[in-house]
């Protein structure tokens, strides 16, 4: 398990985002997060997925969301992140709603290296990404051979797996 932050030095660890949104001008609400999350020195991005549109999952009868994944490196430890995101999301306007419901922007961070993190309000991978389409999709689109650190499974073995895929359509 790699865990960069607990050794008191400031390395650089690759880190998934999952970036969603159906709420308002969708791909504006995308480009606001980037600008938001990559305010301070502590987090790049170094490359993006396609967006694509998706539908709905855990609660259907919303609009459809546009997703994507950004590849990152950073300095923040996972906690630290947790919390850039949480501000981020409060700065363009997500308020708290029903669970898996509308909502202006949502980011989530789906791997930090080849950290798990097993906490309340923090786990990584993701609990949930090995079930999600919509972020194995654009994951794999970036990092297809990377191996999810609890499951030991390709990210391409698991976006084949997963069922949805039919939902997943690309934004030209």
């Amino acid at each position: 398990m790699e865990t960069p932050w607990l050794d008191g030095q400031l390395s650089q660890t690759t880190c998934y985002l999952g970036l969603g949104t159906n709420l308002g001008d969708r791909q504006e609400n995308l480009v606001q997060a980037f600008k938001r999350l990559v305010a301070g020195a502590e987090l790049m991005v170094l490359r993006t997925s396609g967006i694509y549109e998706t539908a709905p999952w855990g609660l259907t009868g919303q609009p459809d969301f546009l997703n994507m994944v950004a590849e990152t490196s950073t300095t923040l430890s996972p906690r630290q992140l947790l919390h850039r995101i949480k501000d981020l999301e409060q700065e363009l306007g997500r308020k708290a709603g029903p669970r898996f419901g509308p909502r202006l922007i949502d980011v989530d961070i789906l791997l930090y290296g080849n950290s798990v993190v097993d906490e309340p309000d923090l786990q990584i991978p993701h609990a949930r990404l090995h079930l999600r389409a919509f972020a194995l999709v654009p994951l794999a689109e970036l990092a297809p051979n990377l191996v999810h650190p609890v499951l030991g499974s390709t990210i391409a073995d698991l976006a084949n797996q997963v069922g949805g895929l039919e939902g997943v359509k690309p934004v030209s």
